[in-house]
C-alpha cells in the first residue's frame, strides 16, 4: 500500500511539474484513467474502504482511550484544577 501510494505521489508530482507538453500530459492522464479503471484496482479499493469501515470503531475506541489517559496525566489523575472529572465533548457533545 506504501508502494501505491509512493507511485501515486511521483505521478502526481509528475504531472504537476513536467515541461513536457500536452501530449505527454494527455498520455499520462489516459494511463491513470485505465489504472483507476482497472477492476483489479477497484477491488482493492472497495477491500481498503470495507477495512477502514470495520476498524473505525477499535481505532476512535483506542483514541478516546489514549485521550482520557493523556487528559488524566495533564490535570493530575483525571481531575481538572477546580475537583471536577474532565469534559472531553465531540462537536456534538457525544463523547464521554
Amino acid at each position: 500500500m506504501r508502494k501505491l501510494m509512493l507511485l501515486t505521489a511521483l505521478a502526481v508530482g509528475y504531472v504537476l511539474g513536467a515541461r513536457a507538453g500536452r501530449e505527454r500530459y494527455d498520455q499520462i492522464m489516459r494511463l491513470a484513467s485505465q489504472v483507476r479503471n482497472d477492476p483489479r484496482v477497484q477491488a482493492k479499493a472497495h477491500q481498503a474502504v470495507d477495512l477502514a469501515k470495520d476498524q473505525a470503531p477499535v481505532v476512535a475506541d483506542k483514541v478516546t482511550s489514549a485521550a482520557s489517559a493523556a487528559a488524566s496525566k495533564v490535570t493530575g489523575h483525571g481531575e481538572s484544577a477546580n475537583g471536577h472529572a474532565p469534559h472531553m465533548a465531540g462537536p456534538k457533545g457525544d463523547l464521554p
